[in-house]
């Protein structure tokens, strides 16, 4: 019985930070429900997520075969020295959120070398959030709308991780405490150039980082690093880098074994 289920772990550690999408009341559990006191309430999923979108999923979201392709990339190590990077630039921080979080998987690591934290994952694909979820007994797993307001209470984090993921920069200010850390992760100029030239995949943007720094209002930029490494891609992780993003929902040559850069830029802002 679903009401015999005990609530997360992960869960119950951020519910002070949670918010009604409906009215941003504070939400308070009751058995697996949480409820605000105008009366909207929102069930705990059987797989331990909490789904406060007020809509359907959008059709762009990541799909199950999206996930499966990252979680196996992602545990496969390809992108170790990013996931090292990213733990380094979150150091010290206690209460993280991170924004289209897919898998979970830069948030738990993070949250593996820092036992004093608890963290929250935030997507808006219910399918992530289901991964997500169970992730750390201190990770917490919530399908929102990163364009809309966050079901999140103001002031009430130290950083914000977004890695490949959309940014709204206001909410980000708002949620984070004065002071508190946005680390934000791009892909760099040759990412993956050499499998974007040989299979159509889809291009980057040459003004990125131009179009992130003019977004930043209410943040200073305290910290920008590169990273470039070589990758050796069996054919069986080409694949699953293709399908793990954007890429899956368009057409292009089957991969094959291949060696390409990754290449990543890490900015960290200071909220004012």
């Amino acid at each position: 019985m679903m009401a015999d289920r005990p609530v997360p772990e992960g869960l119950s550690h951020v519910v002070p930070w949670l918010r009604c999408p409906v009215c941003t009341a504070s939400l308070e559990l009751a058995g697996r429900t949480l409820g605000c006191e105008n009366r909207h309430c929102f069930d705990i999923a059987r797989q331990g997520h909490l789904n406060l979108l007020l809509r359907a999923a959008p059709k762009n979201a990541d799909t199950p075969g999206m996930l499966a392709a990252r979680d196996r990339f992602l545990s496969a190590g390809w992108y170790e020295p990013l996931t090292r990077r990213v733990v380094t630039a979150l150091a010290g921080a206690r209460r993280v959120l991170e924004v289209g979080a897919g898998t979970g998987h830069y948030i738990r690591a993070f949250l593996d070398k820092t036992p004093e934290a608890v963290g929250l994952a935030v997507d808006v694909s219910p399918a992530a959030c289901r991964r997500a979820a169970g992730r750390s007994p201190r990770l917490g797993s919530v399908v929102a709308d990163i364009w809309r307001r966050l079901p999140i209470a103001t002031g009430s984090l130290e950083a914000v991780l977004c890695v490949f993921a959309p940014r709204n920069p206001a909410e980000f200010a708002r949620v984070l405490s004065p002071g508190g850390r946005l680390v934000v992760v791009t892909p760099g100029r040759d990412h993956l150039v050499e499998l974007r030239e040989s299979l159509g995949l889809l291009g980057l943007d040459p003004e990125k980082l131009e179009r992130l720094d003019g977004s930043m209002t209410g943040f200073d930029l305290v910290d920008r690093q590169e990273l470039t490494h070589p990758l050796n891609l069996s054919a069986e992780a080409a694949a699953d880098l293709v399908a793990m993003g954007p890429n899956a929902f368009h057409t292009h040559k089957a991969p094959t074994a291949a060696r390409t850069t990754a290449a990543f830029v890490t900015s960290t802002f200071r909220r004012l």
